[in-house]
């Protein structure tokens, strides 16, 4: 998803649908809008009146002054308070449009295969839900509130001009089409810029996530000044969307207010002409007043087109964001399992037959491997880098699916069964850690959230993480950030142990489960990992040989095949490719 393609009616569409649920909101803000049109247009003709009510020097009338400044009072207080209500109509709508909008996205982001997390950059995506969908409120916001308004100041305008001077009324509209054909032309051309900007803008918010993630990495390798210029070359180009779509989008506004001030100066000249003329007009002399009046529509009717110029610049700097929310949440979701059994409690039975994956058909990867894991066993993998130990880990948790072949548990394909029951018969501590934002208590109830605290601190101990627990500032209770806080690894390594020890599965699968943890306490919790292995069938990914010879079986992979398969001695005997591996750390 490098590109955007933004089908404009399409989004368009889409986004009135989302509108179209608050119809309350939207028919407020129509009416009230109207209301603030209908109040301010009769402002001139007030102001034209009490001209007129000037008659000359030393001829004025008073009586029907202020009676027009009492009017003009009502119809100026209307139009603000109508104003202030349509604001209020248009925020809802905005605010309630982009909830929806992120809930929706978010709602698809927890059905996404793993495939597209593993595929697309983290930054990118969190730039769609939160600054592609601001900077659409932005402009939904200002559509709505100028957009409505400028529409109808435009036709209430037409029929005043008409009905008081018709002749320079079809002047003004045969010329407006001038200024919406230039606001046109530029807003068309300006539409790729806002997508490149909102395409770049994502890019930058991953880049800089990966790179505070990753900060002490690239200090210890001393990268900060390859990142850096990595940063300012995206910068760069972000600079130059950005200026483009700026520039471009600018030109909007000069070059209508230039072609309304020509129509302005139109209808003061035929105005002033028709004044000194005495021209009659509807069975009555064209007065200054008139003039005026007609003056000031006409700066009315001109004014909306320069701000429906800017609010269409920004609705397509809006819609390009919206369009790149519409595409992740129209990305394919994972195959929905709503009609499937759930699994119950497994025994603890895995069969691995015949099984084919890759992760692109292209590059073969696993072929024809069969596996047979009976309840209880310990089954240790072990092999290179790349040679698929973390992709079968992948298949058993169902988070992608076998391409040829099938993974059984208890003789049950596991495509059968819901991911969610299926996944809730693993407990799995992985190499790298994860923990929420929240307290430690709420981190480790994840394992069981409706276990007593009892529990959850018998678990502690038996992960040795209780004591390190009870020194933090609140204990239990003590919030951690997304990354831990100030935890060491080991730590964070501990606290999801103690999760797993907590629930208790009928399977596990440990992926270096204790590769952050020193040796002493490594020992320590190798003794409480064997009373949790006990009658429960567990795979184990390790790197460090030492911690697997207690394995029931050992299966050697490279290439995605297992090419040796026995325990710990046998394998060591048979001097293949364990024995190699197994010398290589320990000669």
């Amino acid at each position: 998803m490098n590109g955007v393609n933004v089908k404009k009616p399409r989004t368009l569409r889409r986004v009135l649908r989302y509108v179209g649920k608050y119809p309350i909101s939207l028919i407020g803000s129509l009416l009230f809008s109207l209301l603030t049109v209908a109040a301010t247009l009769c402002v001139p003709v007030l102001f034209g009146d009490a001209i007129d009510c000037i008659i000359g020097k030393g001829n004025v009338d008073f009586d029907g002054l202020i009676a027009v400044f009492i009017k003009t009072a009502v119809a100026v207080g209307v139009a603000a308070l109508s104003q202030w209500l349509a604001s209020l109509c248009n925020n809802r709508i905005s605010c309630n449009v982009v909830r929806d909008l992120r809930k929706d996205a978010f709602a698809k982001i927890r059905k996404l295969p793993l495939q597209y997390v593993d595929t697309h950059a983290h930054g990118d995506t969190v730039s769609r839900v939160i600054a592609d969908a601001e900077q659409f409120s932005d402009g939904l916001l200002m559509g709505f509130t100028q957009f409505f308004t400028g529409i109808t100041t435009i036709f209430g305008t037409i029929g005043f001009m008409l009905i008081t001077n018709w002749k320079i009324g079809l002047i003004v509209i045969f010329l407006t089409p001038l200024s919406i054909l230039v606001a046109r032309f530029v807003a068309t051309h300006t539409h790729k810029f806002f997508v490149e900007q909102a395409k770049t803008r994502g890019e930058q918010t991953a880049f800089t996530e990966e790179a505070i993630g990753g900060l002490k990495t690239t200090q210890a390798f001393a990268h900060e000044d390859e990142n850096e210029q990595k940063f300012n070359e995206i910068n760069g180009r972000l600079e130059k969307a950005a200026m483009n779509a700026t520039f471009y989008s600018s030109l909007v506004n000069p070059s209508t207010r230039f072609i309304n001030n020509i129509v302005y100066a139109i209808v003061a000249l035929i105005g002033a002409l028709d004044v000194a003329s005495g021209t009659v007009i509807a069975g009555a002399a064209f007065t200054v007043g008139g003039l005026t009046k007609f003056l000031s529509y006409a700066n009315q009717y001109t004014k909306p087109f320069n701000e429906i110029s800017g609010v269409i610049t920004e609705l397509k700097s809006a819609f390009a964001c919206a369009a790149r929310i519409f595409q992740l949440i129209d990305e394919k979701e994972e195959v929905s399992d709503k009609d499937k059994e759930e699994m119950g409690e497994a025994e603890g039975y895995i069969d691995l037959e015949n099984v084919y994956f890759s992760y692109v058909p292209e590059k073969k990867l696993i072929e024809g491997l069969s596996l047979k894991a009976n309840k209880g066993q310990r089954i240790a993998i072990v092999g290179r880098t790349g040679s698929g130990k973390t992709t079968l880990i992948n298949l058993l948790m169902r988070f992608y699916d076998v391409t040829g072949g099938a993974v059984k548990v208890d003789e049950r394909d596991i495509r059968t069964v819901t991911r969610r029951s299926l996944r809730g018969n693993y407990g799995m501590v992985l190499q790298e850690t994860w923990l929420k934002s929240g307290t430690v208590r709420e981190n480790i109830k994840m394992g069981k959230p409706d276990c007593s605290d009892e529990e959850m601190i018998a678990a502690a101990k038996a992960a040795h993480a209780h004591s390190f627990i009870k020194r933090m500032e609140k204990g239990y209770d003590t919030l951690l950030s997304e990354d831990g806080g100030s935890l060491s690894e080991g730590q964070k390594q501990l606290l999801c142990i103690t999760r797993v020890m907590l629930a208790l599965p009928p399977m596990l699968i440990l992926d270096e489960a204790t590769s952050s943890i020193d040796t002493r306490t490594e020992r320590k919790i190798s003794d409480a990992f064997d009373k949790l292995m006990k009658g429960r069938t567990t795979f184990i990914v390790a790197h460090r040989l030492s911690t697997i010879v207690n394995a029931d079986c050992i299966l050697v992979m490279e290439n995605g095949h297992v090419v040796e398969q026995g325990t710990h001695s046998g394998l060591l005997q048979a001097g293949g490719a364990y024995a190699e591996l197994y010398n290589k750390q320990f000669s």
